[in-house]
């Protein structure tokens, strides 16, 4: 059920659903490869880049992952929507991929905490559910045509599709999704200041149960406007795209190395990389899912990742006087993580926030509340 070429930037697809009893619908790639399954949602079309997300578990956390934006998320885990959604594991307040994809759909999750099926929320988001695929040919000539023609995400400005448009603090302008499962948290003694690249809201629960007041800003921000907050530390978010395609960022975040400690994630990695002097690459096959292995160069120990990313640092481009490289993964060894040397700043490419996904790498929340108290 999958192209040959998953992940990559040569197979844009366009998913096209045909009116019927039936609720046909089609996969058609630019490279001409075609797949045909059923809507579940209803019809429509979109158009986006394809991945896979390798999770078991934790569908509706990866649909609320703004990083997703302008993609087509399949699942190698082949039943999906067993246990519904629930308010809860709300990862941001949208369902953010332009459509599903899944094996077999459950039409009838079971699970005490469900308050809905999974259809019913992509159809509120206008989002396509597909499943059931085979290798029948249709007509998909306008379809190839389509994918053939999409602009794909090199070069182009994702963030600004996802990113707040006005400041907020959280738990006060904010509603907080998940406040039932949040844990205790300690009175407020640290003020970050947090770029909205397509955050995670489960990146900003951490920071408050560690003694974080979050004050969450659009990408736009301007540095001096950062600085006037008087922020402890600064917290770079993930988010979707090409890092080089975010206008304007880099040369705040640029200005802002050394002023204050810096911590960034996933996107928030990678414009460090490029304020750095750096550049970054897109990857054949991104990493997506929850069991990514990452070498800490540090302390020699190996955490499993949650993952989602199609682009990556390129360290040759950085001076190693200047810039340490961290954490490696162990499938391919590209870059994980990175440190400056002369400033307080450091970052990794996964996401150590899970939801969904293992705990493994929490603890560099802990090193950036360290790294704040220590500068």
């Amino acid at each position: 059920m999958l192209s040959r070429d998953l992940g990559s930037s040569t197979s844009l697809p366009v998913i096209h659903n045909v009116k019927g009893n039936d609720m046909k619908a089609l996969i058609a790639l630019e490279d001409g490869t075609i797949f045909a399954g059923r809507s579940f949602t209803g019809p429509g079309e979109a158009v986006g880049e394809i991945v896979f997300n390798t999770s078991m578990s934790g569908y509706q956390e990866v649909l609320t992952d703004p990083s997703y934006t302008g993609q087509i998320i399949t699942m190698t885990y082949p039943l999906i929507g067993n246990y519904g959604i629930n308010p809860e594991d709300m990862e941001s307040l949208a369902i953010h991929p332009m459509a599903f994809l899944v094996k077999e759909y459950q039409r009838q999750p079971s699970n005490f905490r469900s308050t809905r099926p999974l259809a019913d929320c992509l159809r509120e988001f206008k989002v396509l559910g597909v499943e059931g695929f085979d290798t029948r040919d249709l007509d998909p000539e306008s379809l190839v045509e389509r994918a053939s023609q999409w602009h794909g995400l090199v070069g182009q400005d994702m963030v600004k599709l996802v990113s707040c448009t006005e400041p907020y603090t959280w738990g006060h302008d904010k509603p907080q999704p998940g406040t039932a499962f949040i844990p205790p948290v300690v009175p407020p003694e640290l003020k970050i200041v947090a770029f909205d690249f397509g955050i995670k809201f489960n990146q900003i629960r951490i920071l408050e149960a560690r003694g974080c007041r979050v004050q969450v800003v659009p990408a736009t921000t301007s540095a001096q406007t950062v600085l006037d907050m008087e922020p402890d530390g600064i917290f770079l978010s993930n988010g979707p795209g090409d890092p080089e395609g975010v206008d304007g960022v880099v040369d705040t975040v640029r200005e802002l190395l050394g002023r204050k400690p810096i911590f960034g994630i996933c996107l928030g990695h990678q414009i460090l990389g490029l304020a750095y002097g750096g550049s970054t690459y897109k990857l054949k096959f991104g990493h997506r899912g929850g069991n990514q292995p990452v070498k800490d160069l540090q302390t020699g120990r190996v955490e499993i990742t949650s993952q989602n990313h199609g682009f990556c640092v390129d360290m040759s481009t950085l001076d190693p006087d200047q810039v340490e490289l961290t954490h490696i993964n162990l499938n391919d060894g590209s870059c994980e993580g990175m440190r400056h040397r002369v400033h307080p700043a450091f970052s990794v490419q996964y996401h150590p926030e899970h939801a969904p996904g293992p705990h493994d790498a929490e603890y560099l929340f802990d090193r950036f509340i360290e790294l704040i108290k220590s500068s």
